[in-house]
């Protein structure tokens, strides 16, 4: 299994699986187990997600996933996880996998690390970015919300959150984990996304649920993370930008992620144009 060096030193591991031009795929490729797995089903998450966007794409692509989401959790990055390390990060991951040219596809947070990789790449032949938005992203909402995050740290009571119900889940991250996404956005604060647009000259595809809209309660400042309104509304500026648009009618930020969603969404558009 192959192994990439990152910005600080740390190492992540790599699964390939399949044939054909390589897809970049940070997820976890291993299933989730116990009473892990059993979490995720109650919030309709698929507990093999990563395993099985692999084998949903492994006919057409040679896959090669890592998990950088856990990978940042065991190892924080409180002061380095800027949109700088982490495009180094995923060139890292390309190269240990012997990708000359490689396309990516990211969801949410690892869907805006994309964008920012194919301004500092001339690598990419393809991105695909699944919930959050290439124009008019909430940076200034995430800003918030991580900042009001690390303000939670220590205040989990240990108390199970409902299904559904964002406003019972509580924060149980050690400062260094939740300061890490701090950096990111604070790093993006004057990042112009509509300005950047000329920069990507690869193919690229964006999708959404419609009803993907998180309204955080009072411990988050209240604040409203739309990533579908500034898909839905300015879908035809995106399309005239370059970007196909997929809006996947009525699901939510953690449905519009699951496999049976994605993959009838993100096939079709490989095989056209990758």
């Amino acid at each position: 299994m192959p192994k990439a060096t990152l910005h600080d030193g740390a190492t992540i591991a790599i699964e390939a699986h399949g044939t054909g031009p390589t897809l970049l795929l940070p997820v976890n490729p291993v299933p989730a187990e116990g009473a892990q797995a059993e979490a995720m089903r109650a919030w309709g998450a698929d507990p093999a997600l990563g395993r099985s966007l692999m084998e949903g794409l492994g006919d057409l692509v040679r896959v090669a996933a890592f998990d950088y989401e856990g990978h940042v959790l065991a190892h924080p990055k409180p002061a380095t996880l800027t949109p700088d390390n982490i495009a180094a990060d995923l060139l890292a991951v390309a190269d240990a996998v012997g990708a000359d040219r490689f396309a990516y596809y990211g969801y949410s947070w690892l869907a805006l690390s994309g964008l920012q990789l194919a301004l500092r790449t001339d690598r990419l032949d393809g991105l695909v970015m699944g919930g959050y938005p290439p124009v008019d992203g909430p940076y200034a909402e995430m800003l918030a919300v991580t900042r009001a995050t690390v303000e939670l740290v220590g205040t989990a009571t240990g108390k199970e959150a409902t299904p559904g119900d964002w406003s019972t889940v509580e924060v149980d991250l050690s400062d260094d984990q939740a300061r890490q996404f701090v950096t990111l956005y604070e790093a993006l604060r004057g990042f112009d996304d509509l300005a950047a647009q000329g920069r990507v000259t690869c193919p690229r595809l964006c999708f959404a649920g419609s009803a993907d809209v998180i309204a955080y309660d009072a411990r988050w400042g209240g604040t409203r993370v739309d990533v579908a309104g500034p898909i839905v509304r300015r879908r035809a500026e995106l399309e005239a930008l370059g970007w196909t648009v997929r809006v996947l009618d009525g699901l939510d930020h953690a449905q519009a992620m699951q496999p049976a969603s994605v993959l009838p969404v993100l096939r079709p558009w490989l095989q056209a144009h990758v």
